[in-house]
């Protein structure tokens, strides 16, 4: 197995591992196994770049492959190093920045790393210590973070050296590894949560919709960061609350403020104090729990529990309410299972559900609503709710793709008059599973926040959504149902297809605002959208009423 140079470095310790009473030997080949699996394990971040991965030997580290990304995000957020003497500010918002990289990190690309059970089955069965082999894991999950903390604090600690000085450079470096500490246990924690009251389907399940919660972070947590501070006339004020004790970037933020700055009071000290006192108590408590967390990780070898026959019933009941022949409902069932368990495409379409969920109230935030309620009373911001409709696109685009591919022979063997029945039942299915929940969730929001008055509105707004997936399925290019790999994804460039339908989403919305300063517009134009949802289902479908299914 080929040498790796951590392992080298690791060796160097050799002696105070065997003074804790660790196998070193066997404790490094351990090591050296599952690093050797990591390098071959394709990050998140590099997924959609597959003609680069096929022009690579087979021997490449994707995983150190991928860091230059990260090295990437790093450089960018180095610029608040050099943004002024306000540590308080600057630091915070870097280490925000960072924390988020590295825990999303964690979570969504290397949750392997502390859920690996496979290696149980043979090791459990071999005469090693159980300190050996917690030891194992441990130095496994922090080389880890030693590579990905690594490329992303790389750049701001030599613009900080240079900038600030060996004190800034020194207390950076103290608490990057105090914040992989904390990083570390509460991802931990948060396994050891979810797997003490679920099954191990519920926390694969949670790792997929990490997908989502990156995607809102991305979008608004950055205003969250900034909202702690009061720009009066370009001095930053910061204004101490409570709550701020609860957020971790504020505690590294006042560590170089106090230490450097020295004079800024007990508020400063007593959040300084707590991003030394929490990580090390917190690592402390991971200790403890780690055999805890050890005993329910067998969970995830366990079958997950099958959901009773109600719902069976429930969504059978919908499924024939909803469409017209057995065959379209029989397509309604398969494709609202494959969207529950199908992991691959929640990881691709997740993501944009993110955006729809929080694009209307980021435009709604920029419209007025950071001055209260009474800054949009009145106003027609309520049609910023079109932005929900976003994912749309993107949603009907993949529904051809699969992990399971392989499968869609059964369109062939099955005895299936058409194509059309096929369409219709994943097209119902994806739009009543994914789009209509959220949508109801953003449309009762938007009535508590404009009032009861804006409900017609928000009806016709639901129908042009339906109108607008209708004419998506009918621009864009068409495939059967999870019958292509995800791979010939990255080959359909259907970009310009797809900006086409945003700016059309665009107009949908223009149009409502034009039908608002019109005598009984909004009813004029509900029907409009009722008569393009009928004419665009009937055009959609019927050259394909009598199409085989052919490959």
């Amino acid at each position: 197995m080929k040498e790796m140079k951590s392992l080298q470095v690791l060796d160097r310790f050799r002696g105070l591992f065997e003074k804790m009473g660790v196998e070193y030997p066997v404790m490094r080949r351990i090591v050296q196994v599952k690093l050797a699996m990591d390098a071959r394990r394709m990050p998140t971040l590099a997924k959609n770049s597959n003609k680069r991965r096929k022009q690579e030997p087979e021997d490449s580290n994707q995983f150190l492959r991928s860091l230059w990304m990260y090295v990437l995000f790093g450089g960018l957020s180095s610029m608040f190093v050099l943004m002024g003497d306000n540590l308080l500010f600057q630091m915070s918002i870097l280490f925000g920045i960072m924390m988020f990289m590295v825990m999303t990190s964690m979570i969504s690309d290397f949750s392997s790393v502390l859920l690996d059970i496979r290696d149980r089955s043979i090791l459990a069965t071999k005469p090693i210590n159980r300190r050996t082999l917690t030891m194992a894991k441990t130095v496994h999950i922090f080389i880890y973070l030693f590579f990905l903390t690594g490329a992303i604090a790389v750049i701001p600690l030599a613009v900080g050296l240079i900038r600030q000085g060996i004190g800034f450079f020194a207390l950076m470096l103290l608490q990057l590894i105090l914040t992989d500490l904390l990083i570390v246990v509460l991802t931990a924690l948060l396994y050891l949560v979810v797997l003490r009251f679920f099954d191990g389907e519920k926390l694969k399940d949670m790792i997929n919709y990490v997908q989502i919660g990156m995607t809102i972070t991305i979008a608004v947590g950055y205003q969250v960061l900034v909202r702690l501070f009061d720009f009066t006339e370009m001095d930053i004020v910061f204004k101490p609350a409570w709550w701020q004790y609860l957020v971790p970037p504020v505690w590294v933020g006042a560590a170089f403020q106090s230490l450097l700055h020295p004079g800024e009071g007990m508020t400063y000290a007593g959040l300084a104090a707590l991003s030394v006192v929490v990580p090390l108590a917190a690592f402390l408590l991971y200790l403890k729990l780690m055999p805890a967390l050890e005993r329910n990780l067998q969970k995830l070898a366990e079958p997950s529990a099958k959901s009773g026959q109600r719902s069976g019933k429930m969504l059978r009941r919908i499924s024939d309410w909803l469409c017209s022949s057995p065959q379209e409902s029989a397509f309604f069932r398969f494709t609202w299972s494959m969207l529950g368990t199908e992991r691959e495409f929640k990881l691709k379409v997740y993501p944009s559900l993110g955006f729809s969920i929080v694009f209307p109230f980021i435009f709604l935030f920029s419209n007025g609503l950071d001055q209260g309620l009474e800054g949009i009373s009145g106003s027609r911001s309520y049609l910023f709710i079109y932005f929900s409709g976003i994912m749309l696109p993107s949603l009907i685009m993949m529904l051809r793709y699969s992990s399971r591919y392989k499968a869609a022979w059964i369109y062939r063997t099955a005895p299936i008059s058409g194509e059309a029945s096929i369409y219709k039942g994943a097209l119902l299915a994806s739009l009543v599973r994914l789009m209509l929940p959220l949508y109801v969730i953003e449309a009762v929001i938007f009535a508590v926040l404009f009032g009861a008055s804006i409900i017609p509105d928000l009806i016709v707004v639901g129908l042009a959504m339906f109108a607008f997936a209708i004419l998506c399925f009918l621009f864009i290019r068409k495939g059967l149902p999870f019958s292509e790999p995800f791979e010939a994804a990255g080959q359909q460039n259907q970009s310009f297809v797809v900006m086409g339908l945003m700016l059309l989403l665009g107009a949908f919305g223009v149009l409502h605002w034009l039908a608002t300063t019109l005598p009984f517009g909004v009813v004029a134009y509900g029907l409009l959208m009722i008569a393009v949802t009928w004419l665009g289902w009937r055009l959609a479908f019927q050259t394909r009423e009598t199409q085989k299914v052919t490959r």
